[in-house]
């Protein structure tokens, strides 16, 4: 996982392009963004939804850089903001131990509905 994030933390994109996606990243829905940018019905978990869209944004980035027509700066965004938002919430989980993950462990806790 910090494999993941440190290949997050080394992206450098146009200052236009990162605050845009620092903006956009305070609205980002998972279930609602990444199905639009990556296609498909099943959300994958957020380690492998990086690595996807790492890809895309490096097709994207190629694509700015060699000034393709089929070029569009709003994908690219939409893509940097999905990046940013699956890369905070990969931040977030790993910090996360609650006490309530350990609680399951002992018998009274057994009928519980598992942790999020």
């Amino acid at each position: 996982m910090q494999d993941v994030l440190s290949r997050v933390s080394l992206l450098r994109r146009p200052r236009i392009l990162a605050r845009a996606a620092r903006l956009g990243a305070c609205n980002y829905c998972r279930k609602r963004d990444l199905r639009r940018i990556l296609g498909y019905g099943e959300v994958p978990k957020p380690a492998a939804a990086v690595m996807l869209l790492l890809e895309l944004e490096d097709g994207l980035n190629k694509a700015r850089k060699t000034g393709e027509a089929g070029y569009s700066m709003i994908r690219h965004v939409d893509v940097l903001i999905a990046l940013a938002g699956e890369a905070a919430c990969l931040t977030a989980r790993s910090k996360v131990k609650t006490a309530a993950q350990r609680d399951r462990r002992f018998p009274a806790a057994e009928g519980a509905a598992p942790c999020p």
